[in-house]
């Protein structure tokens, strides 16, 4: 092939590569939030976890998933890891909740005692939560969200007391 040809041809795919990215919708990201964490019977030597996130999608067109996965973090360590083949949609505007069952490992609680112990803060507790709600291949959605927990016990004033 000439050049002039070549270039023609670049710049014909490089022009339509900018005109289908600028069609793509803009899309806010998912606001998520942990809503609760309850025990779940364990196997052996691991505490599992069923950790409900709320979901809420501030956007336009619903966000349609086939499967979720999470990872928990705790003061910057991975404590535990879980999946879910939950099916659902989070409505336009809306919200929905899906829970995942995680589970930690010995070796991980134990790694989160030490840590803990040897922490010259241990007044607080921070979480990070990440994950993503499968969506196939332009549709998956990742998420996070993060907090902290006090853990020191509320302070009374000298007024208060008996």
């Amino acid at each position: 092939m000439s050049a002039p040809i070549v270039r023609c041809v670049g710049a014909c795919v490089l022009g339509l590569g900018l005109v289908g990215c600028s069609a793509l919708p803009n899309k806010d990201p998912l606001n998520v939030s942990v809503a609760g964490i309850e025990s779940l019977p364990g196997e052996g030597i691991e505490l599992r976890l069923a950790v409900q996130v709320r979901i809420q999608n501030p956007n336009d067109t619903p966000v349609d998933y086939n499967g979720a996965a999470l990872t928990l973090n705790v003061n910057g360590h991975k404590l535990a890891t879980g999946v879910s083949d939950a099916v659902g949609t989070v409505p336009r505007y809306g919200e929905s909740l899906v829970t995942i069952a995680v589970t930690a490992p010995l070796l991980a609680l134990v790694r989160q005692g030490l840590a803990f112990m040897t922490d010259s803060t241990p007044d607080e507790l921070t979480y990070e939560v990440k994950g993503k709600l499968e969506g196939g291949l332009f549709g998956t959605k990742r998420f996070s969200d993060s907090g902290k927990f006090n853990l020191q016990a509320p302070v009374q004033s000298a007024e208060a007391a008996p």
